[in-house]
């Protein structure tokens, strides 16, 4: 290309530079003028950029002016208490102190059983002639279960009665005719008779234990055994529950030792019937404390006249206590410093400082010990931190009051 031709480009590239600048930079009119540039040529060359530039300098004022305002708003702020009163005190939202309980209810799992459970056996060895019960069936105490087979006991009865027929009329002779015979021969004849009934006595016992019999009133089980099975005197025959009442065995931890008593009320309820409550009392305290778990066994009677649970089921026991009583704050208002926790008690207008311990937080309340709290006093829940100790308080009574701490 052309020198001539290089050098044209360029200065149309230099004006078209300029152009831009002057039109899209705004402080490129103030430059020009800082350059020696008089006004008249900067308005007539960069219109654009003195427009930019005078809705700049608008702008910066309005901000100052409102800057000026927020200073004010903020100093009459500040002679106000920073919103806490005319007089200077700090606008706090207080709640009453309630009683709380704590240890006042007792939960634990516990396993239920028959007051009366008997597994059956028979008394004698044998084998088995007839079972006369079935599963389910209500028994009554002394009623036959089952039989064993008994012929060898009914002959010996049958000896038995023999021998002691026979002792008897020799014994009714000897004593007619006591002129004709000895002392001793009637005194051994009186000794023949005692044997002879003794021996029938032992022969009926024989035959009686050939019958199994029921030693409570209850409901049978599952009968194990079967017509012509032989059994001896360990072998279950049959379990018997008597279900009338429950009795639910449970632990709980040793600190309840010294509260609980016979006599107490108990109610628990089962897995198989949900949110029915089953009351009765409890019946028995363990004399020591299981040194594993730390804990003390109980035993609750439940009454269950209308059979609806069984042996073996498991319960949620509970019990309730008088408890320990202490005082209850909102867990907003608990604050903590070098020596411990405490909370602020507002006091005819004025906050004072109040030791306490936390003894149980809950989700709506934190129970604190304390002595010198009381039910009804007002403790500060919001506006903490411009609370000093013996300072002056404005209480909010209203919603927008609260809101207005709550923000600040």
């Amino acid at each position: 290309m052309p020198f001539w031709k290089q050098f044209v480009l360029c200065i149309v590239v230099i004006i078209a530079g300029f152009a831009a600048w002057v039109y899209f930079v705004p402080g490129a009119g103030e430059t020009m003028r800082n350059a020696g540039i008089p006004d008249t040529i900067v308005s007539m060359i960069a219109p654009k950029a003195q427009e930019t530039a005078d809705a700049g300098a608008q702008q910066a004022q309005g901000e100052q002016a409102q800057g000026g305002q927020g200073q004010g708003n903020r100093r009459n702020g500040a002679g106000n208490g920073g919103g806490g009163g005319r007089n200077g005190a700090v606008l706090v939202v207080t709640q009453a102190v309630v009683q709380g309980v704590v240890n006042d209810r007792l939960n634990a799992i516990g396993t239920g059983d028959a007051i009366r459970s008997v597994a059956v056996t028979p008394q004698a060895t044998g084998t088995i002639r007839e079972i006369l019960i079935k599963s389910g069936d209500r028994v009554k105490q002394g009623q036959v279960l089952a039989k064993l087979d008994s012929e060898e006991q009914v002959i010996a009865q049958g000896q038995a009665q023999v021998a002691l027929n026979s002792a008897l009329e020799k014994s009714n002779l000897y004593h007619n005719i006591k002129s004709s015979v000895s002392r001793m021969d009637v005194f051994d004849s009186e000794i023949a008779e005692q044997n002879a009934r003794l021996q029938l006595q032992a022969a009926d016992l024989n035959l009686a234990r050939r019958n199994i019999v029921a030693p409570i009133d209850g409901i049978v089980g599952i009968v194990p055994v079967n017509i012509g099975d032989n059994v001896t005197t360990t072998t279950p025959i049959v379990t018997l529950d008597d279900r009338s009442e429950i009795l639910v065995d449970f632990w709980v931890p040793e600190r309840f030792a010294n509260t609980v008593s016979v006599g107490q009320a108990v109610e628990a309820t089962s897995v198989a019937r949900p949110g029915k409550i089953f009351s009765g009392e409890l019946e028995a305290v363990d004399n020591r404390i299981d040194s594993a778990s730390r804990t003390l066994r109980l035993r609750g009677r439940i009454d269950n006249s209308s059979d609806e649970l069984r042996a073996g089921m498991s319960f949620a026991v509970s019990m309730k206590f008088a408890g320990d009583k202490y005082p209850a704050v909102n867990p907003l208002s608990v604050q903590w410093d070098s020596q411990g926790s405490f909370v602020w008690r507002v006091s005819e207008d004025k906050s004072r400082k109040v030791r306490v311990s936390v003894v149980q937080r809950n989700p709506d309340y934190v129970l604190v010990k304390a002595d010198d709290l009381k039910d009804g006093d007002q403790i500060v829940t919001q506006g903490l931190q411009r609370v000093r100790e013996n300072g002056a308080v404005r209480v909010a009574t209203d919603v927008a009051a609260n809101d207005k701490v709550a923000a600040q």
